[in-house]
């Protein structure tokens, strides 16, 4: 990937692992954003619904879609917070769980699979970049710096 943009990099490698996760999911009748909602979602004491967005990264009618997907195929269940009445959370039914597992399972898979192929250096260097970028984007200094 030599003369790559970063971004370019960036997204290239996000929509390889993402359409991985995603032939993978297909398998199981899911998707990527399945089985991460499954992940995002405390499996023994639920989570708000409002939380998960943020959590996941997702936006609110992204979020919608795939909740209700997962309510369809009986993988969640949705009761209204007794703390907040205005609140929903989110919990795992008992097939949520088994494909909560599987789910870890691949992340983990993937994650050995890296792990294997780079060296600890390689892989902290990566994750130092990557936490210098969020923070670039975070404190807004990408494009609010002066010229270059």
């Amino acid at each position: 990937m030599k003369d790559k943009t970063i971004d370019y990099i960036l997204r290239a490698t996000w929509q390889a692992v993402s359409r991985m996760y995603n032939e993978e999911a297909s398998k199981y009748g899911a998707t990527m954003a399945t089985g991460f909602a499954l992940l995002s979602i405390d499996k023994d004491k639920g989570t708000p619904s409002t939380a998960l967005g943020p959590k996941m990264g997702m936006e609110a009618t992204s979020l919608t879609r795939t909740l209700k997907s997962m309510e369809e195929k009986g993988l969640i269940i949705r009761k209204k917070n007794p703390e907040d009445g205005r609140g929903v959370l989110i919990y795992l039914t008992e097939f949520g769980k088994e494909k909560r597992e599987l789910s870890k399972n691949n992340v983990l898979k993937f994650n050995e699979s890296v792990r294997k192929n780079v060296t600890e250096e390689q892989l902290k260097h990566f994750t130092e970049v990557a936490e210098v970028i969020n923070e670039l984007i975070q404190d807004k200094n990408i494009f609010n710096q002066p010229e270059i």
